[in-house]
């Protein structure tokens, strides 16, 4: 069965105006949060056995080829965050990758396809970077993300988190991807879960705020819900699988759970919250089933960078490989399309 993808142009979502803070546009009503329901958390249960089995089953019943393939994979470099969080970053390994970043694809390539403009939705960065690649993306319209919040563990005092908010920006970061506090999931503390949130959703200011869920340190699928709507009901704009540094990242499984509770938050409350799967996310062929799983559950709005992204880097590299075999008919090697 071939599923059809719109233009892979983001039409859905307003240009984005160049500014040396650029901050993140939408096209709909921003989270606002609401009053932490007990009630409605405490209902929120998760079907393991049949949400293992329809994730399953998604590949065989999901299959682009040809065109429509491409069309997928060129929606997904729109949807990128494209990232470095490593110890020995340096601020040249940083501005090659907002080199990437603002053309993420082949000139030559890109021409075959009829889409010579295309960037990545993001860069995301450490804190201490966030100042050279907002230089070097001057001037794109790419915002920089900044992870932040004792990322990865999020185990710093309280205090600090918020100050390292304000700090990155300060510095010019658009997003911030903060780390939940994973003890007050296990332990069923839902109120400081919402209290701590609440507070970094606050230090952002018009920074968007991506709230990581560390999914494989959460033990149960029922966990990742009950948090995933906790931290929605504390303003989070994005909801996000992972840090990428857990032995388990982002999975079909717990991507499932999360759009079912972004859905369930939609129609409650009518504001719309973004998705990011991150960590493990390498192959074309994975791109292409998470964008699927997307469409069927939310539906087109949520194909665009204000409501979806990837935390990936290696995944342009593969994505790059399978549009030159779309445009030439040869496999390619990955020495063919660099990081810069």
């Amino acid at each position: 069965m071939q599923t059809h993808l719109p233009d892979p142009r983001p039409t859905a979502t307003p240009s984005r105006e160049a500014s040396d803070h650029q901050l993140p546009q939408v096209s709909h009503a921003r989270n606002p949060g609401m009053a932490l329901d007990m009630d409605w958390v405490a209902r929120v249960q998760a079907n393991t056995s049949a949400i293992e089995r329809r994730c399953d089953t998604l590949g065989g019943r999901r299959s682009v080829k040809k065109d429509y393939q491409a069309a997928w994979l060129l929606k997904a470099i729109s949807l990128i965050d494209l990232t470095t969080l490593s110890g020995d970053d340096t601020a040249g390994r940083v501005q090659r990758l907002c080199a990437k970043a603002r053309h993420p694809v082949r000139a030559d390539l890109l021409e075959a396809l009829g889409l010579p403009e295309l960037t990545v939705g993001a860069v995301c960065v450490y804190h201490e970077m966030v100042e050279v690649a907002v230089k070097a993306l001057e001037g794109s319209g790419i915002p920089v993300a900044a992870v932040s919040t004792g990322f990865p563990a999020g185990l710093s005092p309280f205090p600090l988190r918020l100050a390292e908010i304000g700090e990155s920006v300060a510095a010019g970061a658009a997003e911030i991807d903060i780390v939940i506090s994973r003890r007050h999931v296990l332990t069923g503390n839902w109120q400081a879960l919402y209290d701590e949130t609440r507070e970094m959703r606050a230090a952002c200011g018009p920074a968007h705020m991506k709230t990581i869920l560390a999914t494989g340190e959460l033990g149960t699928l029922r966990n990742v819900a009950r948090a995933s709507l906790v931290c929605m009901m504390a303003g989070a704009d994005f909801i996000k699988t992972s840090t990428g540094k857990e032995s388990v990242n982002a999975t079909l499984p717990v991507t499932l759970t999360m759009l079912r509770a972004i859905r369930d938050y939609d129609e409650r409350t009518g504001f719309k919250v973004g998705y990011k799967p991150a960590g493990g996310i390498s192959k074309a062929k994975d791109a292409l089933l998470y964008l699927s799983l997307m469409k069927d559950e939310l539906g087109l709005p949520w194909l665009q960078p204000d409501l979806f992204r990837f935390g990936a880097s290696s995944l342009l590299g593969d994505i790059e490989r399978q549009l030159e075999h779309h445009v030439t008919g040869r496999y390619s090697a990955a020495n063919r399309h660099a990081m810069a």
